[in-house]
Parts: structure tokens; C-alpha cells; sequence
């Protein structure tokens, strides 16, 4: 892998007073919240709580109907030098209808990379995750395993400073969960800034240094990993952690 220096840093994030409405429906309401330099988030909270929407929000995918959201130096989630310096890995990788290897030159190439410097970078991303002897194979026929690594693997060679993984283990069986979890901590060692949802109580002890925790659109918690798990501050969160529906 190149081993260039991560891009200048887009931390902290500061998330002010955000809400998003949808069809008379307010989906988010006035969230507030901090992202510092470095470890892993993770986002919990029942279905519908507003996990996905606030990542596709900070990735600047979709604008927020009240509040701001704004990186380093003020600048905002939808500024063209900040959407060059994050990645986002979704539930259901998208994923174009050409080669694995093409799927990862094909984002380089709009960053401007030379065709030789693409191609290996690309060649070097589907080593590291495992995909080498995929590179020429269609994206498209690849498991849901594969098409994930290849996903992160596409991340992997845009030297993103953060990294916003929706759901990415959802439907995959325990060894590519094992393998996606990997890749989270080899992210993280790199240096890029983890942020992620998950309902797996397991995998968010096993990799999340802090938790948010959404409930109804709004947050309930934001604390230290261990401080959630053990001593929960809301009954939302309590109740959540115990298996039960929270409404």
C-alpha cells in the first residue's frame, strides 16, 4: 500500500442542532454532538431511531432541514474537499457493473490519479482484503462477503481521514463478519476516523470506543463504551442493551 500521510485533518465535526423532516415527518430532531480526531463510534438504537440518516448527513449525502454540520475550519458536510476525504461503506455495497479491479480504479481515476499509480493502488487494495485472484471477475457475481471486502477495499485505496460504515455485517456469515471487523482495526491503525452503525451488541463491545445512542430521532447517549454497557444513563439505552423492544 502507499503509505503517504492521511490528508490533513476534517476533525472534530461538530453536529449543531441538526434535524431532518421527510414528508411532514421529522425523522431527526435537534441533534447535537461531537467528533474528535481519532477512534471508533459506533451509532445503536432500535430500528428507525435515525442511525443510517445521521451518517448520510455528516457524509454530506443529504442535507439537513434545520442546524449545521460542519468540519474543521467551518467547513461544510457537502463541500467538495471534504466529500474527497471521507468514505462510505453501506449496508448493501454499490458497486458499478464492471470489474472488481475497475470498481476501485474508477474512483481514483475522478480523483485525477494517474492510470499506472490507479492500477496499483487498486491491485495493492485487493491484496490487502483478499480479492487479488476476484480482479478481474464482474463485482456483481461476487458473495455478499466479497462484494463487502471489495467495498472497503475501494475505500481502502482512497486514504480516507474518516470512514462512515452503515450496517456492514448485517447479512454476512461469521467468518466475513470476522473479516469486515479486521478491516475496521486495520482502518483504524492506519489512522482514519471510524464511524458505524450496528445492532450487534457483541460487535459494538468488540470494536466501539464510544457510543452514540439513538432513540426517536433523537440522542440519549453519548459516553465511553464500557460506561454504556455497564452503567447505562437512560432507560431507552438500558432496556436496549437487555434485548428489549424500545418503542
Amino acid at each position: 500500500m502507499n503509505d503517504k500521510p492521511l490528508p490533513e485533518t476534517l476533525l472534530p465535526l461538530e453536529v449543531d442542532g441538526v434535524s431532518f423532516r421527510h414528508r411532514g415527518q421529522t425523522l431527526l430532531d435537534d441533534v447535537s454532538l461531537r467528533l474528535g480526531h481519532s477512534g471508533k463510534t459506533v451509532i445503536m438504537g432500535p430500528n428507525g431511531a435515525g442511525k443510517s440518516l445521521l451518517m448520510r448527513l455528516c457524509h454530506g449525502l443529504l442535507s439537513p432541514s434545520a442546524g449545521s454540520i460542519r468540519w474543521a475550519d467551518g467547513k461544510a458536510a457537502s463541500d467538495p474537499d471534504v466529500r474527497g476525504r471521507q468514505a462510505m461503506v453501506f449496508q448493501r455495497p454499490v458497486l458499478l457493473r464492471r470489474s472488481a479491479l475497475s470498481n476501485i480504479r474508477y474512483p481514483l481515476a475522478l480523483r485525477g490519479m494517474r492510470r499506472q499509480q490507479r492500477t496499483q493502488r487498486a491491485l495493492d487494495a485487493l491484496r490487502h482484503f483478499g480479492l487479488a485472484e476476484l480482479a478481474d471477475r464482474p463485482a456483481r457475481v461476487l458473495s455478499g462477503g466479497e462484494q463487502q471486502r471489495l467495498a472497503l477495499a475501494r475505500a481502502w485505496a482512497l486514504q480516507p481521514r474518516i470512514l462512515f460504515l452503515d450496517e456492514p455485517t448485517s447479512a454476512l456469515d461469521p467468518a466475513a463478519t470476522k473479516a469486515v471487523e479486521d478491516a475496521v482495526r486495520a482502518f483504524h491503525a492506519k489512522g482514519t476516523r471510524i464511524v458505524m452503525n450496528t445492532h450487534d451488541l457483541g460487535q459494538a463491545r468488540r470494536l466501539a470506543d464510544d457510543v452514540l445512542f439513538l432513540c426517536r430521532g433523537r440522542v440519549l447517549e453519548h459516553t465511553p463504551a464500557g460506561r454504556f454497557f455497564d452503567t447505562p444513563s437512560t432507560p431507552e439505552a438500558a432496556a436496549f442493551i437487555r434485548g428489549e423492544l424500545v418503542w
